[in-house]
Formats: C-alpha cells, structure tokens, sequence
C-alpha cells in the first residue's frame, strides 16, 4: 500500500515537524510498530475478524490512552531510561533493519529462482512451457467454473508466465523452478545491487574526510550520499538492462484495495464486542508507541549533541497521539519517532569546525536546531504521488541496499557494540574508554552480557509465538536496570550507564589527571579530589616516573 504510506507519512510529518517539541525527530513505521500489527493481523486472519475495523478500534483506544499519558505526566518516567535501555532499544532496531533487508534479498530466490548445476552443452534443449494441471484442485475448478474458462479451448503452450499464473496452470521442463521457468541473471544482478548500494553509500557518506577537492564539494556529496547512490544504481540498472524488480507505485491516487474508502468503520463486519475487547491490545500498543517514541527522543536530546533549545517530549507524545488516532480512521499506517531515521537525521545536521592546517581533524561544534528539513521531508513525500512515472524505475533491491546501510550506519557511536568488541580484543589493544580507566574489566563484560541477553530475549519473542507480550518485554528493560542496582555499584553504573558524552567525561578526568601530576611536581597537596580507578589499569598519576622508564607496560 504505497499510496496509504506516502499520504500517512506525509499527514503526519507535516504536522508533527510544525507543532511539535523536538522536531529533529522523523516519525515513521518503525520496526516495533511493524511486529505488532503482523501479529494483530495474523490473529485477525485465524479468527476471520476484520483487520482494518479492529485496527481502528485499537488505534482509537491507544490514542485515548496517549492523551491519558501526556494529562498525567506520564513523560517524566523517561528519566528511567538510561543508556543501557536506549541501547538496547536502539540495536534492536537496527538489527530489525539489517534483518529485514537481508530476508527481502533472500526472498528474491523465490520469484527468480536459479538453475543450479546446469549443463552448459544443454542449455539448447532446455525448456519451460505452461500446461493445465493434471489434478485441479477444488479451488481451481470453482475458478474455471465461475469465469467461464474452457480448458480444451486454451493453447496452454503458447500462454505467458502471468497468462499461466492466472489461468491456474503449471510449468513443466527442465528449465522450470517450483513456481515458474528460472530467471537467468536477475537473482545475481539483485545481489550485486544490494552490496553495490551499500558499498557506495558507505563510501560516499566518508566522501567528507577525502583529501581530493574543495570543503564544498566533499560536504555536499557526504550530505547527499544515498540519493546521489540511488540515482547511480539506477542508470547502472537501465545501461545494463537486467529485468530487476521495481518499485511498485500507483498511477491514480486512491486506496490500493477497491473494496474499501478513505474511512474505516470502527466496527464493520466485527461484533460489536470488539470494541472492548480492542482494550487489552490498545493497552499493549500504548506501551509500545510510549517506548518507542521516548527512548527515540532521549536518543535525539543526548547532551553530546549539544542542542540549545529544550526537549518537548509531553508535546511530541500528545502530536503522535491525534496523527495515531487519523490515520487509524482513514486506514493508514502508524508512525511514530524512527531511531534509526532520527539518528541519521540529527547526524546530517552536524556543525563542524572548519580546518585550516593540514591533517587537523574538524571539531564537533553542535546541531543546526530548526523545523525546515522535518517539514520539506514529509512535503517531498507527500509531493512523491505525482512522480510515479519516475519512481517506477527504482530497483527494489537498491532500496534494500539503502536499508542495510542505514541499519549497519546507525550501529556507530552506540557503547554496546564498542564493549561487545572488547571480548576479542586483548587489553594492550584495548582503546582508551573512560569506563576503562575506572571499571573493572570483569564488570564491563558482566554489564555487556546482561545488555546482550536482555536483546536475545527481545529478539526471541519477536520471532515466537508468544510475540503479543513483546511490547511488555520492551518496558521490561527498564526493571531490568533497575535490578542491576543490586550487582554493580553507583561508580560503576556512573561510567557505563551514565549519558554524559564519553568524550566530555574524558576530558574532565584528563583534567583531573593534569592537574595532579602538576601539583606532585611542584610538590604540593593534590588538591583535585580524583577517585581512585577499580579496574586493573593503573593510574597515571600513581606511577613512579624512575620506574616506568624501565617498564614495558604502557597504561
């Protein structure tokens, strides 16, 4: 249903980027939200229940419940989440996103399947031609005997791949898969499409820190890396010719089902009883889109990102609540704040110092804080409609591709995987985080198991049937942190958990260290009060200058 998702987005971008708090946020169908209606649908389809009358039942009781959280001051309850519930949160989400790409380029098997082992001396004898089924099914025949088909008077050899289909017919041949004649080249040109995006983006976005040509350039290429890799793969894809999946978009504006209008009855052919029972999901979605759209808006408001204009999260939450509750009427999808969209939003509004001597590396200086890119973004998505006839030549696989990068781009900068690394790494090769200096090497990797179960756990009832109680699981982290009180104390947690910058903490204890090695040169009284490191690491300040001439180890 592209047409319902370029109108909801655009409905609610606009006028979530105009009323909104915090609005470097880019809402949109997030990973989470997506799980929860694949499992309303699946029940809806076991017990032959409207999908959409159920859905808008459950979207109108969850914005009701999202106006009761914002009335009450619900919001405040994000000083709970921590960065070990933020990043748990937020490497789900990408994992989500390299998951689904990678499963979507997988699929493609299925619909250009490949001949494998096959005879090159052969290949003038292979063949696929249609034929009509030896043992119709019943289906098949209440097919033929609604529409009038008369199988005699079909030439079943002479008919299309689509005519086949249709028809109900089968393929037959050497040069026939499970579900059609193989496809030569288009499963392998998909692939080199896929990687081929990836690739290009990641090496355009680097673009920046080339030496070759003026800042300018190098800055306008890096800030538009994935459009300018979408629009290359596409002429690469028409130069050489490969029939590659397209996107598929509509030609007139209208919903994509004909049996159904721009508004959803909240009951239609359910019982009436569902409008209560839609209580108990509406309730499970609440906590989702709470979890969801708050934890994204921690993530954008993070002090290392230096943002001079305050957080609206009672605002932002109150916004996403009346859009919910539209598009849940007009039978559009849900959007709510996106961490990796946000993430690559707010990275691509970086301010940076210029550099003027050879080698300097640029100095993080802030965001540009305003409303113009959120608002012109949905515009262009809404104003997407009326440019079908140019979207259609986007292969579907370089939208995979684009997919893979922004998962894989967005697992940068995020502590849980910098620690995960270090279960590999040995400690003369370890870098030199803060946490490092004054934790426990031991605790670090008992703080990174726990994070990294808590996102097996996530992952595991995703994927089961237990999937309903996946949006209390999400809330789940938050006691889980609470509990680890008990088994790492408040220093400790301070270093891992804390969401000042890594770069500012070390800064300050660089600081610390400083300002006693001058104090004990000049033989006074250390006047800065630095604790002391409980990790295996020593002090700078604790080491004999005499006797570190004469050792190898290097702090």
């Amino acid at each position: 249903s592209a047409m319902e998702s370029l109108l909801g987005a655009s409905m609610t971008g606009v006028v979530y980027s105009l009323f909104a708090g915090q609005p470097l946020t880019i809402l949109g169908s997030t990973g989470p939200v997506l799980v929860f209606e694949k499992i309303l649908y699946k029940f809806c389809k076991e017990y032959r229940l409207s999908y959409l009358s159920l859905r808008t039942c459950i979207g109108l009781w969850t914005a009701f419940f999202c106006v009761l959280l914002v009335a009450t001051d619900a919001s405040s309850l994000v000083c709970y989440i921590t960065r070990f519930t933020e990043e748990a949160f937020a490497s789900l989400i990408c994992i989500i996103f390299i998951y689904e790409a990678l499963e979507k380029l997988s699929h493609l098997r299925e619909t250009f399947p490949v001949h494998m082992h096959s005879k090159l001396d052969l290949l003038t004898i292979y063949y696929c031609k249609c034929e009509p089924p030896a043992h119709p099914s019943n289906e098949t025949l209440r097919f033929w005997r609604s529409n009038g088909i008369d199988v005699s008077g079909i030439t079943w050899g002479n008919l299309t791949v689509t005519e086949c289909r249709s028809l109900h017919g089968e393929f037959h041949g050497p040069a026939c898969g499970h579900n059609g004649p193989y496809a030569p080249n288009v499963l392998f040109w998909c692939c080199i499409l896929f990687f081929s995006t990836f690739v290009l983006s990641s090496l355009l976005k680097k673009f920046k820190t080339s030496r070759y040509f003026p800042t300018r350039v190098r800055s306008t290429v890096s800030d538009f890396a994935v459009f300018l890799t979408i629009v290359i793969m596409v002429l690469i894809d028409l130069g050489i010719g490969i029939p590659s999946p397209k996107l598929h978009v509509p030609h007139v504006f209208k919903p994509t089902r004909d049996d159904r209008g721009w508004l959803i009855s909240p009951i239609g052919p359910n019982p009436w009883w569902t409008v209560l029972a839609a209580l108990i999901p509406a309730l499970l979605c609440t906590i989702l889109i709470f979890m969801d759209q708050q934890i994204t808006a921690v993530i954008v408001n993070r002090k290392e990102h230096r943002l001079k204009k305050g957080c609206g999260y009672h605002l932002d939450l109150l916004m996403v609540a009346v859009m919910l509750g539209v598009c849940s009427v007009m039978g559009l999808p849900w959007f709510v704040a996106a961490t990796v969209l946000s993430i690559t939003h707010v990275n691509s509004l970086k301010v940076e110092s210029d550099c003027s001597a050879p080698g300097e590396q640029p100095k993080f200086l802030g965001i540009r804080e305003q409303r113009v890119t959120g608002l012109m973004i949905f515009v262009l998505m809404g104003c997407s409609v009326f440019f079908t006839s140019v979207l259609k030549f986007i292969p579907m696989p370089v939208l995979y591709g684009v997919f893979l990068y922004m998962g894989v781009s967005s697992l940068r900068g995020i502590q849980f995987f910098d620690r995960l690394k270090l279960f590999w790494m040995p400690a003369k090769h370890q870098p030199d985080f803060i946490y490092l200096r004054h934790v426990p090497l031991r605790k670090v990797h008992l703080f990174t198991l726990i994070q990294l179960l808590c996102l097996v756990l996530l992952w595991a009832i995703k994927a089961s049937r237990a999937a309903i109680i996946f949006p209390m699981m999400v809330l789940a982290l938050v006691f889980v942190r609470k509990v680890m009180d008990f088994c790492f104390s408040k220093r400790e947690l301070s270093f891992l958990d804390d969401l000042m910058p890594e770069s500012k903490k070390k800064k300050l204890d660089d600081a610390k260290n400083e300002a006693k090695e001058e104090e004990l040169k000049l033989g006074k009284p250390s006047r800065v009060d630095t604790p002391k490191p409980s990790s295996d690491r020593a002090d700078p300040s604790e080491i004999n200058i005499s006797d570190e001439m004469s050792k190898t180890t290097v702090w």
